[in-house]
């Protein structure tokens, strides 16, 4: 899927602004460190902001094409599911991002599942520091797990 290809090619360069036109603008983000989604294309866009910051090393590995049922309106969608690893402050991170499409081809749901558990700590504190250093999230937030 093209919108996959362009989306990939935009996170392994850390091009923000080549991510905006891919997202709808009701897009809606499931974290591995957050309970309800971000949602809205200013917020995702917020968020990976953040990410492109806090990822090391980060890459692609693999990728697979298929279709899977949505969170939002639970229908099936054309769906890529793009396999990755990376470093997080200094724990090695294995994890996926599922792409749901509409039927424009833009992204309208992401949904993040990453591992080990000492990689989503990790991984949560530093999105949450950068998240208020960025002034998206009031500095008592939290975005444990479960949260």
């Amino acid at each position: 899927m093209e919108t996959a290809e362009r989306f990939r090619t935009a996170v392994e360069k850390g091009d923000l602004s080549a991510l905006e036109g891919l997202f709808t603008e009701d897009v809606r983000l499931y974290s591995p460190v957050k309970f309800t989604p971000f949602e809205g294309r200013t917020s995702v866009l917020g968020l990976f902001g953040v990410l492109l910051r806090t990822f090391e090393d980060f890459r692609y590995v693999g990728h697979f094409e298929g279709a899977a049922e949505t969170s939002t309106d639970g229908g099936e969608a054309p769906a890529t599911t793009l396999v990755f690893r990376a470093t997080v402050q200094g724990k090695e991170v294995h994890g996926i991002d599922l792409l749901h499409f509409d039927t424009a081809g833009r992204i309208k749901e992401f949904t993040v599942m990453v591992r080990p558990q000492s990689a989503v700590h990790a991984l949560g504190e530093a999105v949450l520091t950068g998240l208020v250093a960025d002034g998206l999230v009031p500095g008592g937030g939290q975005l444990a797990p479960g949260r």
